[in-house]
């Protein structure tokens, strides 16, 4: 399937009015991971709830929980009317909790000695394979948002509208099995190659084509 050209212009269009805030937002993902355990697994539990649920939203819960003294120590009862806003809330409720117990270590929060900061992929398969909730978008959004995985895909809705209205997937799939979403992966690191815009700022500049903001 062709690339529609005249839907190519005029990304490349949006992307020079947009590119210094993308870089600036980017630069603030990676200092993430600098700082302590609990503002990464902030990070995590923050896309845990993003499914099916708007960004904004959800961090807003995330900021609540904090504010509460909720999110590293509030039980599951506790939690889930802080996150009653979020799409499945009792689910998500409940991995949030898991999440906790899986990188809970010696009292406190350690994920960074779980995380290999220096292979995103092998990354993303661990966070797959072990953290409920969390599928190849959620790793992958984890990951950005944390400074690692540039070149990994966050396949939400925005991002598949675009890459089918530019001619990257021919139709928007039900659902995205593991074969298919690295199979659009891999289609959508050939088009940022061919068009000489990093991923990690194209994804930013889908979304904010979506929602009309750069958020996270």
């Amino acid at each position: 399937m062709p690339y529609k050209q005249d839907s190519i212009t005029g990304l490349k269009k949006a992307y020079q009015s947009k590119k210094t805030e993308i870089s600036e937002r980017l630069r603030h993902f990676k200092a993430v991971w600098d700082r302590n355990d609990k503002e990464i697994f902030s990070e995590l539990c923050f896309c845990i709830l993003t499914p099916q649920s708007k960004a904004v939203v959800c961090d807003e819960i995330i900021n609540n929980l904090k504010n509460n003294c909720l999110l590293f120590d509030g039980g599951l009862e506790q939690i889930k009317p802080h996150v009653k806003r979020a799409r499945f809330y009792r689910n998500k409720s409940r991995y949030i909790i898991e999440a906790r117990k899986c990188f809970f270590k010696d009292g406190k929060i350690s994920i960074k000695d779980k995380i290999d900061a220096k292979n995103a992929l092998s990354s993303r398969e661990w966070l797959v394979k072990n953290i409920k909730g969390i599928g190849y978008k959620e790793a992958s959004h984890f990951l950005r948002n944390v400074g690692m995985g540039g070149d990994l895909a966050i396949l939400d809705i925005h991002i598949l509208r675009n890459l089918n209205k530019l001619g990257i997937i021919n139709a928007l799939p039900k659902s995205l099995s593991k074969k298919m979403y690295l199979e659009i992966e891999e289609k959508l690191k050939r088009f940022s190659k061919k068009i000489n815009i990093p991923m990690a700022h194209l994804d930013l500049l889908f979304w904010s084509i979506g929602t009309g903001r750069i958020f996270k």
